[in-house]
């Protein structure tokens, strides 16, 4: 990021302290600017699951807090191969990683919550506000007023929706109501394992009826766990020992280790939810709000890139914000910016979910040249070149 010109606002809040909205507080911090973080959750506490860090999210993390990268290797593993199986487990396909060669970055696997915790180290404690759930906001043409169920308010001169599928900024904005099931429940977990269950460097793929499950090492001893199946109905279990038994029952045809896995796993640490996505937006920024990350472009997690492209979009609104010479012309160049490129994955991702769930087979040359072409232009996103914000070359319905 280049240190030149003074940013066009001085005070921001983000709502939503996930990865999304903690690392755009250390991106704006770094240009000066007062970057306050409003999260719903009384305390952050070890919560979610195995999340797979791509080369476009770790440039883009690593040109907003250098060094920050090395980190986050520390604390994950560096997946060298994908191995595919079967419900009963016999062996697929085992692919090789070439993410480090071409790209310079590994996929990267880990926990949620040390992703969290490795961002939220990188702020001053003050600006981080816990139990502050967002109800709406209002704004002029001066400022932007925030309201929290515990009363509070929070004014500055831009406001930031980081706050997930379900934005509650995102409903005040734009009011487009509830997300969109595909179709797929998930359920997902981490726990300590006492041995090695997979080498570091490997992920598991295990594909069943209408149903699939991937282990991952996630780091410092613990492993990932998620199940998704194809099911029509998205309501949730009632209590977490019924969302356990749910799928354990899902699942009670698979082999070991997956239900020894699910059985050793404590009821509340596994997440239900539906797999959700929206259709892609015109439009994220009106007046002095925009949106970042899921509450902006929510994807199914196909092709690996909810997180990371939420990096990319930290990234691009901090240079927005400091290289343009009034607040309405950098939010209009975050939107050009972001909008067509996330739409385009948003779209992929819908499409590679629903292949999730077919029977393993070869795939034509031209569909594979195809996918790889579409691959390459995602993890090839570089922030240091102006290349990334160049369209793929061909034309995508999306």
């Amino acid at each position: 990021m280049r240190e030149t010109s003074k940013p066009v606002v001085e005070k921001v809040a983000i709502i939503g302290a996930g990865p999304g909205g903690l690392a755009t507080a250390i991106a704006l911090r770094k240009q000066g600017i007062d970057a306050h973080v409003y999260e719903k959750a009384r305390e952050f506490c070890p919560v979610g699951a195995g999340l797979g860090l791509q080369p476009n999210g770790l440039r883009c993390l690593d040109a907003i807090k250098p060094g920050i990268v090395d980190t986050l290797k520390r604390s994950g593993c560096q997946v060298e191969r994908v191995t595919v199986k079967t419900s009963a487990g016999e062996t697929i396909r085992t692919n090789e990683s070439t993410m480090m060669e071409k790209y310079g970055h590994p996929l990267l696997i880990i926990w949620w919550w040390r992703l969290q915790q490795i961002l939220a180290s990188e702020l001053p404690s003050e600006v981080i506000h816990l139990n502050h759930r967002c109800i709406g906001f209002e704004q002029n043409e001066n400022n932007v007023v925030t309201h929290f169920d515990n009363g509070k308010t929070a004014q500055a001169d831009l406001l930031i929706g980081a706050d997930g599928v379900n934005s509650a900024v995102r409903q005040t904005l734009i009011g487009d109501g509830q997300p969109r099931y595909v179709g797929s429940m998930s359920w997902r977990a981490v726990l300590e394992r006492k041995y090695q269950l997979l080498p570091p460097d490997e992920v598991i793929l295990m594909k069943g009826e209408k149903s699939i499950v991937y282990l991952l090492n996630v780091g410092e001893g613990n492993i990932s766990w998620l199940a998704r199946k194809l099911l029509p109905d998205s309501s949730l279990s009632s209590t977490a020992a019924e969302a356990k038994s749910r799928v354990l029952q899902e699942f009670a045809n698979w082999m070991e280790p997956v239900r020894e896995l699910i059985a050793q796993t404590v009821p509340e640490r596994i997440l239900e939810g539906p797999i959700c996505d929206r259709l892609p937006l015109k439009q994220w920024s009106y007046g002095r709000v925009t949106l970042l990350g899921d509450a902006a472009h929510p994807m199914t997690p196909a092709a690996g890139q909810g997180a990371n492209t939420t990096f990319e979009d930290a990234y691009e609104l901090a240079e927005c914000l400091r290289n343009c010479p009034d607040l309405q012309t950098a939010l209009a160049n975050y939107d050009n910016r972001r909008i067509q490129r996330t739409a385009i994955i948003q779209s992929r991702s819908a499409e590679g979910e629903k292949r999730y769930y077919q029977p393993t087979q070869q795939t034509n040359q031209q569909s594979q040249q195809n996918f790889d072409e579409f691959r390459h232009w995602v993890y090839d996103y570089d922030p240091k070149s102006e290349s990334r914000l160049k369209p793929w070359k061909k034309t995508l319905t999306v």
